[in-house]
């Protein structure tokens, strides 16, 4: 808390040869006498309590400057050396000591209430009865140890989330900010320390604004000092969880980004962490998404993303995967060489974190292009993915069955996603715990039945493969959809029957027509309006893929999709509502390539499948 000169004897020995001795009152040389005898048993005696404490504040108290400045020392040397928790009659004097017009005396005081303010139950009770007040004074003294003292105790101060609002109202902000310019480096530490903890809340944040803090910490981002650059970088990205705050950012500090992707490359490990977070903030929109691979961040992400340190591959692989977000910047990621090491971070086990960021960056880099899917598919995603996706937890589990609902979009893919099994753990995940999961592992199981231009050289083995196994296969996974009281699910489960039955494939159509647990219900959902609520798709709090809602939309004729859809199976197995089976052959009514419904159904066809594609980058 800024140095302060030693107390000892000679304090009070030295000021006796200024004969001003004879001026003391009887109680102050009392004092004197009891509390040299107590420093010269310090390492046995406790000040905060009893006659010590009451000889310090006798001296405290004194209208004798000289002895102010006495006790003032002795607290500041009594404190440094031990902290505890400490009442009012410990505080008080010192607290009295602050509003001195004596420099040495305020230098030392402020050194000692910041050293008691490190204690939890401390930091309330200086602000309690009355601390901020006197520091705020202190802070815009001429005086450099002064001020570097008082902003230090309220750094201290403000770590206590009851203390933040407080000090925010009590006028500090403005001081603070003044003195974050200071040419004292000690100062400036100290005041920018105090003006990130108070950003730890939205009220704080937006006073810190109005404070004019904003100027003052961007132009502090250039500062020789690694702890400067800590501090205000961090304070940066706290401030830019707010949108409007960043809206400011945008319109205020144009070189806020290049400056943040230099500190990427700091020597020091903690600077280059906070550079990635706050970019990571900032890339909550899309201006700053651009602008971040415009100021060429992409190299020092992917470099920061292979570091064997923990808090940078967090970091980055946060900020790569708000980046990701924007459909222009899919390319230049995968062209800077992203794909590898986002693969190898699906298995990075000591994280969940950092495995959910690598996912959804893959599936948003997908999202856009068939060049992509392509490209990470190549890269050995899929097959990454396969062999994790039943171990993971199931967020993880939730992106990257999502990131395969999107991958399994291209027709292209499509065959090949078959042939490497990945229906084998998708069917499982149908019966997950989370509903998240249950609706995109189905959701990337109709993706892959479905195609838009069928030929009669499809291959559509892979389903007949895995139609009772494993855990009871697609056949299983249908039923428990089409009797989910959920409308989503039965949507999608209606939604898929119709993609297997319109590949032609003879066995899938006879596997559908005799299922006796699959019409049944069928049936009823053609005869029953839906009203159940419909649930979404993909996306926790913090999943950065599109919401896929199925929800039941009417109809020009007034039938619900889910009513339509299963009236159309019944058609083409040839049963009517009665379950009347009639006497057509097995497969001849649709051949590879050709439709079960009319123009219209051909219509709904494609907006059920819009659905699962991803309508934006999230």
């Amino acid at each position: 808390m800024g140095n302060v000169t030693s107390c000892c004897e000679s304090c009070f020995q030295g000021r006796r040869s200024q004969s001003y001795e004879p001026l003391l009152l009887e109680n102050e040389r009392e004092a004197v006498a009891d509390l040299l005898q107590y420093l010269e048993n310090r390492t046995t005696t406790n000040f905060f309590t009893g006659s010590p404490l009451s000889a310090l504040t006798t001296l405290s108290f004194s209208d004798n400057v000289d002895l102010q400045r006495s006790a003032a020392l002795a607290f500041a040397e009594i404190t440094e050396k031990e902290v505890r928790p400490v009442g009012r009659d410990t505080l008080d004097p010192i607290l009295f000591l602050l509003s001195s017009h004596d420099t040495e005396v305020q230098r030392a005081a402020s050194a000692a209430l910041g050293n008691l303010a490190v204690n939890t139950d401390n930091k309330l009770l200086i602000v309690k009865l009355g601390g901020l007040e006197p520091l705020i004074r202190q802070m815009l003294s001429p005086n450099v140890e002064v001020q570097c003292n008082a902003v230090g105790c309220v750094t201290n101060l403000a770590t206590h989330d009851d203390n933040k609002t407080k000090i925010a109202k009590s006028g500090a902000l403005v001081p603070l900010t003044r003195l974050a310019r200071s040419k004292d480096m000690r100062v400036q530490r100290n005041a920018t320390g105090a003006l990130l903890n108070m950003t730890h809340s939205d009220e704080n944040r937006q006073q810190l604004v109005n404070a004019g803090a904003i100027p003052v910490l961007v132009s502090l981002l250039n500062s020789p000092d690694t702890d400067v650059q800590y501090y205000c970088t961090t304070a940066l990205s706290n401030i830019a969880v707010d949108g409007a705050n960043r809206k400011k950012l945008a319109q205020s500090e144009p070189k806020l980004v290049t400056s943040l992707v230099m500190l990427m490359d700091s020597p020091s490990l903690k600077v280059q962490c906070q550079a990635a977070l706050a970019l990571r903030n900032l890339a909550s929109d899309e201006k700053y998404q651009l602008e971040i691979v415009k100021a060429d961040g992409l190299q020092s992400l992917l470099r920061l993303l292979q570091s064997t340190y923990l808090p940078l591959i967090l970091s980055s692989a946060a900020c790569v995967r708000n980046v990701s977000i924007h459909p222009q910047n899919e390319s230049p990621i995968i062209d800077s060489g992203f794909l590898q090491p986002l693969i190898t971070l699906l298995s990075f086990k000591d994280n969940e974190e950092v495995q959910c960021h690598a996912i959804s960056t893959l599936r948003n880099l997908a999202a856009s292009s068939e060049k992509n899917k392509k490209a990470i598919v190549k890269a050995g995603a899929v097959q990454s993915i396969k062999e994790l996706v039943l171990e993971v937890p199931i967020n993880v589990q939730s992106e990257m069955t999502a990131c395969v609902a999107v991958l399994a979009l291209s027709d292209e893919l499509k065959g090949q996603l078959l042939e490497m099994g990945i229906c084998e753990v998708l069917i499982p995940l149908t019966n997950s715990p989370s509903s998240e999961v249950q609706g995109n592992s189905a959701a990337a199981l109709g993706n892959l039945s479905s195609k838009d231009g069928r030929s009669p050289t499809d291959d559509y083995s892979a389903f007949n493969e895995v139609w009772d196994k494993p855990d009871g296969g697609m056949h299983k996974y249908l039923h428990r959809f089409l009797s989910s009281p959920d409308a989503t699910f039965q949507h999608i489960a209606v939604w898929t029957i119709v993609q297997l039955l319109e590949s032609g494939d003879p066995q899938l159509i006879s596997n559908i027509r005799s299922s006796s647990i699959l019409i049944p219900n069928i049936k009823v959902l053609a005869t029953t309006r839906t009203t159940s609520p419909s649930s979404s798709i993909g996306g926790t709090p913090h999943s950065h893929h599109s919401q896929h809602s199925y929800q039941e939309t009417e109809t020009n004729d007034g039938q619900g999709e889910i009513q339509l859809l299963s009236r159309r199976i019944l058609d083409f197995v040839d049963l009517d509502l009665d379950g009347l089976v009639s006497t057509s052959v097995p497969g001849s009514n649709v051949q590879p390539g050709s439709s079960i419904g009319s123009s219209h159904h051909d219509e709904l066809r494609r907006s059920i499948r819009d659905a699962f594609s991803p309508g934006s980058h999230r």
